[in-house]
């Protein structure tokens, strides 16, 4: 797949691959992603804005050039600023290959880095030479408003125009708490949400605080995604109750969403409202709870967001819904295209009608859409 080089969220050409729950693939204009949802459904969004999370400065013993990525912390508390995790570059910027760039100065327990107009102090390492936990000083005050001030989107090589931090906030954003965009929400509009509407889908949100997609070092790479704090509302809750009943579907958009809810629902309460630290790997072992269908970006096999997609479908629709993917030219990345990919039969919790439903909508919607490519999965 070719990568999406363009800060735009909403392509007019943005493309939808549909991987109903029997294996079936469907090509879609993204703009028509609420044809694919049946009454009853619910979609459910990640609203986390996200921070200037990349922070430039200087390694005060050595005086070194040093760039802190921030990835984690284990709370969603706007006061609790006690310690971040970060990964850490040496000199250089987004323009290099996140693969490429240099390692940082050697660091230690007790190092202090100047960060524009923030301190940091490094309190330990995380078992990696370029994983540390660090502390700002400072007020919770004083340290957002040096992270506003002074911090710059996390970016990689494949976008060259330098990201503002509107290029990489939803629709729906609101407490700044993702460290990377939940990008899959980029799709969001009020014209979608007008379309889900009229087609009786509900619309809820959770706040995760989306992590770092990528190191650059294949041994941390292999970590991700790190532990990420959610919150999950009491309304979203009652909505996901609602859709039970009705015998509805629950749409995850996006992996940090999928992750939340599942996390939620496997802890000894069940799922209920509440904070909570998301702290499981999903894939192709694992059993969703909640969650029948996800609305994703396209990724990359060997990723942890592909792992994730795991969950959903067997392997071999996966490799067959790749090969579509790059035959057709979807994009891949935070600005590229989306997948739609209902959870596989074997595991899934939705009635057999609800699947007779759903199959009833893309008749209805193919024949109204000639353009569209459905793909027998005995031929792709």
């Amino acid at each position: 797949m070719k990568a999406a080089h363009h800060p735009i969220q909403r392509p007019r050409d943005a493309k939808l691959l549909v991987v109903d729950a029997a294996g079936m693939l469907q090509l879609a204009p993204r703009a028509e992603l609420a044809n694919f949802l049946t009454r009853g459904d619910l979609l459910v969004a990640n609203d986390a804005a996200t921070l200037p999370a990349s922070l430039s400065g200087l390694h005060l013993r050595s005086g070194a050039p040093i760039e802190v990525r921030l990835a984690g912390r284990r709370t969603l508390a706007v006061d609790d600023l006690r310690e971040f995790s970060a990964i850490v570059f040496g000199a250089g910027d987004h323009r290099t290959r996140t693969e490429d760039r240099s390692p940082p100065p050697p660091l230690r327990a007790g190092d202090t880095l100047a960060l524009g107009p923030l301190r940091a102090r490094v309190l330990r390492m995380l078992d990696h030479p370029r994983l540390v936990a660090l502390a700002f000083d400072g007020t919770p005050d004083e340290i957002w408003a040096g992270i506003a001030r002074h911090g710059k989107p996390v970016q990689y090589a494949h976008v060259t125009e330098p990201l503002a931090l509107w290029d990489v906030w939803t629709r729906v954003a609101a407490l700044p708490v993702a460290f990377e965009p939940p990008s899959a929400g980029f799709l969001l509009d009020w014209r979608l949400l007008h379309a889900l509407a009229e087609r009786g889908v509900e619309f809820a949100t959770l706040t995760h605080a989306a992590g770092l997609s990528s190191t650059g070092d294949p041994a941390l790479d292999a970590r991700l995604p790190f532990d990420e704090p959610y919150r999950l509302p009491q309304a979203t809750v009652d909505a996901i109750e609602r859709a039970r009943r009705r015998g509805g579907r629950v749409i995850a958009l996006g992996t940090t969403v999928t992750r939340a809810l599942e996390h939620a629902a496997s802890q000894p309460h069940a799922l209920r409202a509440g904070d909570g630290l998301a702290d499981q790997r999903l894939g192709a072992a694992s059993t969703l709870r909640v969650v029948d269908a996800i609305v994703s970006g396209t990724h990359e096999p060997g990723t942890s967001h592909y792992e994730l997609l795991r969950a959903f479908a067997h392997d071999d629709v996966l490799a067959r819904a790749d090969a579509v993917l790059l035959a057709n030219g979807y994009r891949t990345h935070e600005f590229g295209d989306s997948v739609l990919i209902a959870r596989a039969a074997r595991q899934c919790a939705s009635s057999a009608a609800i699947e007779a439903e759903y199959r009833d909508a893309c008749a209805k919607v193919r024949p109204a859409v000639d353009r569209h490519a459905v793909l027998d999965p005995e031929r792709v």
